[in-house]
This record gives structure tokens, sequence and C-alpha cells, in this order.
């Protein structure tokens, strides 16, 4: 009887330390869709023609044209609303190219971490503004370095590759003037923010950050802390030697 009794002791402990171990298991899982599943962030990039979610991946989808007027809006569909002469200061040439819609889709870490090793940022883009226009990195096509090709910057701050790509090297001013220099600008495609070359009140040098142009900092946005790049007005201007964390994808 003993041995009877030990038995079924041992069978109903072993039962309650699996449903105990099973609600654990759903519990978390809940947990992290309930984390995943808010994109409120993420949604700011008004730009966007959709901000959704896959797996551990917000997908953003803009067609690139910037919601500001350019010069590189002449000779196009939009060029009547949208073309403006270069009334900026200083010299402007402008480049061969006209801005032309693209299709592109950005898919970053919904929760970017560290990467225990980092990766050095591509040509082309490397991340997403809030009006749905491009970050490139601190070179100029075929990896040279980016002052010469300053000069074609428009009055905001950017300009169309070769394919009519619209993108911003550094800062773009139509986000820090109607936004503001201390708010979100948009993301990489590691998933970190990106934020303006305003913070506390004062100009964001380039010594202050690390290599990849960036600080662990609490913020309006997250205000448990996280680390964030910075946009400063001296090179590298936007991210510095790599991603912080893994980078996601960009297709057009």
């Amino acid at each position: 009887m003993k041995v009877f009794i030990k038995t079924i002791l041992t069978a109903t402990v072993l039962i309650i330390i699996f449903i105990s171990c099973k609600k654990s298991k759903s519990d978390e899982a809940d947990e992290t869709v309930s984390v995943n599943a808010d994109l409120s962030i993420y949604k700011k990039i008004y730009g966007a023609s959709s901000v959704t979610q896959e797996g551990n991946f917000v997908v953003i989808k803009t067609n690139d044209l910037p919601d500001h007027k350019s010069p590189y809006y002449q000779g196009t569909q939009w060029s009547s609303a949208k073309y403006e002469a270069y009334n900026g200061t200083g010299q402007f040439i402008k480049n061969p190219s006209s801005i032309v819609s693209q299709n592109l889709t950005f898919r970053i870490p919904l929760n970017p971490k560290e990467a225990a090793s980092k990766s050095a940022t591509p040509m082309g883009p490397i991340g997403v503004s809030l009006n749905g226009v491009p970050f490139f990195n601190q070179y100029a096509a075929g990896g040279s370095p980016l002052t010469n090709e300053i000069i074609s910057f428009d009055q905001y701050g950017g300009h169309p590759q070769q394919q009519g790509q619209y993108h911003y090297h550094s800062e773009p001013f139509y986000l820090t003037s109607t936004k503001g220099k201390a708010v979100l600008l948009g993301f990489l495609l590691d998933g970190f923010p990106v934020y303006g070359p305003m913070e506390n009140n004062a100009a964001v040098t380039n010594v202050q950050l690390d290599a990849y142009h960036g600080h662990i900092g609490v913020t309006t946005d997250y205000p448990n802390g996280i680390y964030h790049y910075h946009i400063t007005s001296t090179d590298p201007y936007i991210n510095g030697n790599g991603f912080y964390g893994s980078p996601g994808t960009v297709s057009n």
C-alpha cells in the first residue's frame, strides 16, 4: 500500500510540474507577443505606405518620394507641385538624376540587440527616415568620401542617385526644421533609432559618441533607455564604423 501511495504522489507531483512548465512557456510566448505587437513607435514613420510585423521583424514599405520640394523634382510627373529651385546657402551643382518613385521594403529587427560581431554599413540604404526617405552612409559611389558630393545636396540635405532613389547622407533639414532637432528621425537597418543633432538642449558632437556614432541613454520614446544613433554636423554624419546591432534587409 505504501509503495502504491508513493507512486501516486510521485505521479501527481510530475503532472503538476509538467502543467507548471507548460503554463510558464505559454506565459512567456504571450509576453513576447505583447512586446512585439506594439508598432506605435515605428508608425511615426509617416512616409511609409505600410508598417507591419512579420515574426521578430517590423516591415516598413515606402515609395521614397520626399514630402518636401526639391530641384530634383524638375522634369518629373510631380514637378508642377513639388519642384523648387535651390534656395539654400553655399554652392549647389545639381546632379544629372531626377527623383523616381521606388518600392522599398525595410525589414528590421523589432527588438534590436547589440551584435557580438559588428558589420559595416553597405552602399545604398542603411536605414529609413520619418518621411520614408532612406538614410545612406557617409560614402559616395565607389566608397569614396562624401566631401565632393555635398555640393549636390538640395536645400533639404538630400539628392537622388543614378536610379533616382532620393536619400540623405547627413541631416535631413526638412525633418529637423518641422519636427525638431532632438527628436526621433528614423531607424537604421539594425532596428536602433536615429535622433537629431541636439540632446539635452545642446548640440551633439562626435566625441560624445562611440565608433558607430551612437550611445546608450534615455529618450522621450524610450524612457527606460536604449542605444541610439545621432546625426551630427560633421563626418561621419549618421553612422560611423558600422551597425551597432545585427542589420535586417532592404529590397527594391
